[in-house]
C-alpha cells in the first residue's frame, strides 16, 4: 500500500512539473509571438507635434525633447517613433512612413544590436518646413507607418496626431507620468532678430532723432544704451501697439503645456501684444542692434531685460504691456510744437511711460529674483545669447 501511494505521488509530481513547463512554454511563446505580431507608434508629447519646436532646432544639434526610453536608435528630433522588441541579435528593421501634408514619404533602415530587447526607433521624417511655418491653427493628421523586421512584414499602424499652430510655444512636458521637463528655451524661437521688417522699424526710430545711429555697446557714454532702447520703445508706441491678453491655446493635455505667442510678423500686423509677445518683440529689436536681451518669466507673466554693458555687469528691465498705456495721438508731435503751446509732447509722454516701465519691471525683478534664478517651475531667466542661438534658431514666418 505504501509503495502504491509513493508511486502515485511521484506520478502526480511529474504531471504537475509537466503541466507547469507546458504553461510556462505557452506563456513564453504567446508573449514572444504576440509582441512580434506588431509594433506601436509612439511619441514624447502625447500625440502633439509643435512646428515651433521642430523649426527652431532643424539646423542645430540641440536635443531639447529627450527620449523617455534609454534604449533607442535614430534621431529623436524626428518627434515620431515606433516601439518594438528585437527578435535576435542584429535584427534589421525597415520603416516606411507615409506622406502627409507636413512631411514627405520616407524609408529608414536600422539594425537593433541586442536580442529580445524593447527599442524605441525614430525613423527619418522629411518635414515640409513651409507648411509648418504657415500653420496658424491646430489640425489633425493621420500618420501611417509600415514596418518590416528581418524581411517579415509586421503590417501597418495608423495613429492620429495633432499638429499645433506655429504660435504655440512648448513650455514643458511630462514623461513616464511623473517627470516634468521644462522647455522654456523655445521662447527664444520667437525672438527674431533676422526679420526683414526690422530695418524699417529701425529707420522709423532713427527718424525720431532720439538717436542718430544704433551702436549697441560701442557707444560707451553714460545712458547711451538706455537711449537706444527708448528709441525702439518710442517707435512701437507711435505704431499704436495695444495690450491684448490672448495667450491660451486649444491644447487640452496633462502631458504637454504650451503658451500662445505671436510671431514678429503677427505682432506688427495686428499691433497687439501681451506680455510674452511684447517681450520677444523688444528682444528681437535689441538683438538686431547688438544689445543682449533677457526673457524673464514669473508665474503667469513675462517681461524683458537687457544688459547695460558688453561685460554684463548691470541690467535693466521693461514691462512691455505698458507700451499701450498712452495714445500718442492725443499729444502734439514734437516737430509741431511752438513756444505758445502747453502740455507734454508725444516724445515726453513716451519717455514718461518708458521710465515707469523700467521702474515697474525692475521692482518685479527684485521681488522675484530668488525664484527667477532658482530653476523652479514657471520661473525663467533666459539670455538670448550666442550659446542659446547655437541651440535655438528664430522660426520666422
Amino acid at each position: 500500500m505504501i509503495k502504491i501511494i509513493s508511486k502515485l505521488k511521484k506520478k502526480s509530481f511529474f504531471i504537475i512539473v509537466a503541466v507547469l513547463l507546458l504553461v510556462t512554454g505557452l506563456i513564453y511563446v504567446f508573449t514572444f509571438s504576440s509582441f512580434h505580431s506588431g509594433f506601436e507608434i509612439t511619441d514624447e508629447l502625447g500625440g502633439n507635434i509643435f512646428p515651433s519646436a521642430i523649426l527652431s532646432v532643424a539646423t542645430t544639434d540641440a536635443q531639447v525633447i529627450q527620449p523617455s526610453d534609454s534604449i533607442y536608435v535614430g534621431n529623436p528630433k524626428s518627434c515620431i517613433s515606433i516601439r518594438l522588441r528585437s527578435r535576435s541579435p542584429y535584427t534589421r528593421i525597415r520603416i516606411d512612413v507615409a506622406e502627409t501634408p507636413f512631411f514627405s514619404r520616407s524609408v529608414s533602415e536600422f539594425v537593433l544590436d541586442k536580442p529580445r530587447t524593447e527599442y524605441t526607433v525614430y525613423p527619418d521624417i522629411i518635414w515640409n518646413y513651409e507648411a509648418l511655418k504657415d500653420l496658424n491653427q491646430a489640425t489633425p493628421i493621420s500618420v501611417a507607418i509600415t514596418v518590416e523586421e528581418d524581411g517579415k512584414d509586421l503590417g501597418q499602424r495608423v495613429r492620429t496626431f495633432s499638429v499645433r499652430s506655429i504660435n504655440e510655444c512648448l513650455l514643458g512636458y511630462v514623461s513616464n507620468g511623473t517627470t516634468f521637463h521644462d522647455t522654456g528655451i523655445f521662447f527664444a524661437a520667437y525672438v527674431n532678430e533676422d526679420n526683414p521688417m526690422i530695418d524699417q522699424l529701425l529707420r522709423e526710430a532713427l527718424n525720431t532723432r532720439i538717436v542718430n545711429r544704433f551702436l549697441g555697446y560701442q557707444n560707451t557714454k553714460p545712458g547711451a544704451v538706455d537711449k537706444q532702447v527708448y528709441a525702439l520703445w518710442n517707435v512701437l508706441q507711435k505704431r499704436n501697439f495695444r495690450y491684448s491678453s490672448v495667450s491660451n491655446t486649444s491644447l487640452s493635455s496633462n502631458v504637454v503645456y504650451s503658451q500662445r505667442v505671436r510671431t514678429f510678423d503677427d505682432s506688427l500686423e495686428s499691433s497687439q501684444i501681451n506680455c510674452v509677445d511684447g517681450s520677444v518683440l523688444i528682444a528681437s529689436l535689441l538683438r538686431a542692434i547688438n544689445i543682449d536681451p533677457i526673457l524673464v518669466r514669473t508665474p503667469g507673466h513675462m517681461f524683458v531685460g537687457y544688459y547695460m554693458d558688453a561685460n554684463h555687469k548691470s541690467m535693466n528691465f521693461l514691462e512691455t504691456t505698458m507700451i499701450g498705456d498712452v495714445d500718442l495721438d492725443d499729444f502734439f508731435p514734437d516737430e509741431q510744437l511752438d513756444s505758445t503751446m502747453v502740455g507734454k509732447s508725444q516724445n515726453q509722454m513716451s519717455f514718461i511711460t518708458f521710465e515707469k516701465s523700467k521702474e515697474y519691471a525692475n521692482s518685479k525683478y527684485e521681488q522675484n529674483e530668488a525664484g527667477i534664478h532658482s530653476g523652479k517651475l514657471n520661473y525663467m531667466f533666459l539670455e538670448i545669447s550666442k550659446e542659446v542661438r547655437r541651440k535655438i534658431q528664430p522660426i520666422g514666418k
